[in-house]
């Protein structure tokens, strides 16, 4: 019989803005994601020493998130020391695809448990310091494109003149993210996936803002424009402001993994299980766009169609990036990121990908949908994509 890998629960931190004063800024990024390996373990009456592996997504890997984060998170969660821990780096998506490789691990036989996660402290740990005053690219790569790369914001205002999205449609996709989110915080839906971190009192969602409406979103100044760029690219009239993009955040979430065969013997009770994943490289200057083909190549190898999938994360990095998507998949917009996305939620870099997994799992079980499917965008032009079928 062939094995199936399975996921048994999903857990999260509340989120924190990005910034000093944040709600979890004042926790150390190594206890923020023991934090969230300890509960998992705990909640499911799991020995630890049984764990095979612990793969853990971090973007920014210098400072406090440096020596292998999550090895010391391993550690320090109490984990016993013959645990492994790994950390990787697929930039916006590196926890979807630590989620990716335990399952493909689950399924090669190679493991029985293995736990997913992802971790990013954006206020204690500034975003592009791991290559703060150091060339990231190299001479091969700035041949082979000679007029420059860009940052994801100008990338996002690429894919908003490229489609024709105008100011007003990105703040209304914005707004719409946080009344979602809103809505589903009030209502208690995060309840069963958002977990305490100690020395927090709050459960509760930081970035979300009830009440913003696209009115208010209006009078935000673009966020990327600067004199050289409006030079290089004259077709470009700047609309990706701080209000339609994703925050700065801090947080930390987590997947526990293994074979069906393992949660039977345990006597746990499986939530989903994995159907297909993919990962696909794409143009770097639209770096953003990559969700669009790994859509396409994930639905492809399971089987199905739009018309199967009950619900989609797709993260909301720039609000561009899933109004291209829905124009080029022509998926059903009620479907897409249902208790809102990244806008109001946040994007805590490594941490985003089993926090849209986490979100996902319960969305299909509150709603008894069977499939969800998730996309990630990612920095250098690449985006994974999961589909998963709860059980």
């Amino acid at each position: 019989m062939s094995r199936e890998a399975v996921i048994v629960d999903v857990v999260r931190t509340p989120v924190g803005r990005g910034k000093p004063g944040g709600l979890l800024s004042g926790i150390h990024p190594v206890d923020l994601l023991a934090g969230v390996l300890d509960t998992i373990v705990n909640r499911n009456d799991l020995d630890p020493a049984l764990i095979d592996d612990v793969i853990g997504g971090c973007v920014s890997q210098i400072g406090e998130q440096s020596y292998n984060i999550t090895r010391n998170a391993v550690l320090a969660a109490g984990f016993p020391e013959h645990v492994p821990g790994t950390t990787i780096d697929r930039q916006c998506g590196s926890s979807q695809q630590a989620a990716t490789f335990a399952a493909q691990a689950v399924l090669a036989g190679q493991a029985d448990i293995v736990i997913a996660c992802g971790v990013e402290s954006m206020s204690r740990v500034r975003l592009g310091s791991s290559a703060a005053g150091a060339d990231p690219y190299g001479s091969r790569i700035r041949t082979r494109y000679p007029d420059g790369l860009v940052n994801q914001g100008v990338s996002a205002e690429l894919i908003a003149a490229k489609w024709g999205f105008d100011r007003a449609e990105l703040d209304a996709f914005a707004a719409r993210s946080h009344e979602l989110a809103a809505a589903a915080q009030e209502a208690g839906a995060f309840a069963s996936e958002v977990v305490p971190v100690p020395g927090i009192d709050s459960l509760t969602d930081e970035t979300v803002r009830p009440g913003t409406s696209a009115e208010s979103l209006g009078g935000l100044n673009a966020a990327f424009r600067t004199d050289d760029l409006a030079e290089r690219f004259p077709e470009l009239d700047w609309r990706i402001t701080p209000g339609n993009s994703s925050p700065l955040t801090d947080g930390a979430s987590a997947a526990l993994i293994m074979s069906a065969e393992r949660a039977e013997q345990l006597g746990l009770t499986p939530r989903a299980r994995f159907r297909a994943f993919t990962v696909v490289g794409s143009d770097p200057l639209y770096m953003l766009t990559g969700v669009i083909p790994a859509t396409e190549k994930v639905l492809a190898r399971a089987g199905l169609s739009h018309d199967d999938i009950d619900a989609y994360e797709v993260n909301e990095a720039f609000a561009s990036v899933p109004l291209a998507w829905l124009a080029e998949t022509g998926a059903d917009v009620a479907k897409l990121n249902p208790r809102g996305g990244a806008i109001a939620l946040g994007h805590a870099l490594g941490s985003s990908g089993t926090r849209l997994l986490t979100t996902l799992v319960n969305q299909l079980e509150a709603t008894g949908g069977r499939y969800g499917l998730q996309t990630m965008c990612e920095g250098g032009g690449m985006a994974n994509a999961t589909i998963i079928e709860r059980i």
